[in-house]
């Protein structure tokens, strides 16, 4: 059951030689979400393998240009290819303008539906939700509206040990209410789910966090996650700059971090001012030690971890 990021492109504003503009795809048990798309994202699809016709949903964070315009040439490849399935994009409102002008000029011969998903919150608030898997959107600080997203894979149904099926000897009825999450009762005296039942393996989450200027609440929002990505378009010198911008420095992204108490950081949309980020590992890591740099074509695997048995 894999939970694997792609990392499409790590550049802000303006592409270089080695960066792609900000495009990702989460890759959860099969199902592809890509999150933001600039150009050249479909590009990177190709050679990171990924399948344009297995997307399942797309994620804008903002109506940024190097966010989003590669969402052209993607819906057309995508009917090129003869997709049939629809496509569910959650962005904010006013994509739709931007969806309805490329319907009239290139949606000639298109097989498949395109369903735009506004967000709108000024909090977190779950957009997708399946058997498996939750998503949610949560606004964030920029010079236009912006939205980050969570996906965090839900709590599985507990598993009956064995020993206390032996043990008990437990009816149908009991591990059915076992699995629910409730406890059973014998004879007046309750017998926690937890002694009869394990969890089979821990939930994994990811949050995405571009572009932002700092603000206290978001630290609260991504806490405890297992792999946060925050950008970092400025080294800690340009904090002003970045304050102008409303983006952020390696040292604000490690501070998020930290305060959140995450897994693991991940660090990227750098300014094209600085063609070696290197150094920007350095910086962040004074903070928060487990931060990784992106780089255009890299995998991260969050692995599953057994629960205890």
């Amino acid at each position: 059951m894999n939970f694997t990021l792609n990392i499409l492109g790590t550049a802000s504003a303006l592409p270089i030689v080695n960066r792609h503009p900000s495009a990702q795809v989460l890759d959860v048990r099969g199902r592809l979400f890509l999150i933001d798309c600039g150009e050249g994202a479909q590009i990177m699809m190709r050679r990171m393998h990924l399948s344009f016709l297995k997307l399942d949903r797309i994620f804008i964070s903002h109506l940024h240009g190097d966010h989003c315009f590669g969402i052209f040439g993607l819906l057309s490849t995508m009917g090129m290819l003869g997709r049939t399935a629809p496509i569910h994009i959650y962005a904010p409102e006013k994509f739709s303008s931007i969806l309805k002008s490329f319907m009239e000029h290139f949606g000639d011969g298109l097989r498949f539906g395109i369903e735009h998903h506004p967000l709108v919150t000024d909090e977190p608030q779950t957009v997708f939700s399946s058997k498996s898997l939750e998503i949610s959107a949560f606004p964030l600080n920029h010079r236009i509206e912006t939205f980050g997203f969570l996906f965090r894979e839900k709590t599985p149904a507990p598993n009956i040990r064995k020993d206390a099926l032996e043990k008990y000897g437990l009816t149908l009825a009991e591990i059915g209410a076992l699995k629910r999450g409730e406890d059973i009762t014998r004879d007046g005296a309750t017998i926690p789910n937890g002694e009869l039942t394990y969890i089979p393996y821990i939930p994994r989450s990811y949050a995405y966090c571009s572009d932002t200027a700092p603000f206290p609440e978001l630290a609260q929002w991504v806490e405890g996650v297992d792999l946060l990505y925050h950008e970092a378009t400025f080294p800690e010198e340009m904090t002003e700059l970045a304050a102008a911008t409303a983006h952020s420095t390696t040292v604000q992204a490690a501070q998020c971090a930290s305060a959140a108490r995450v897994g693991k950081l991940l660090i990227g949309h750098y300014s094209s001012r600085f063609p070696d980020a290197g150094f920007f590992l350095d910086e962040a890591k004074k903070i928060f030690p487990n931060t990784e740099l992106t780089e255009d074509g890299m995998k991260i695997d969050l692995p599953l971890c057994h629960g205890e048995r």
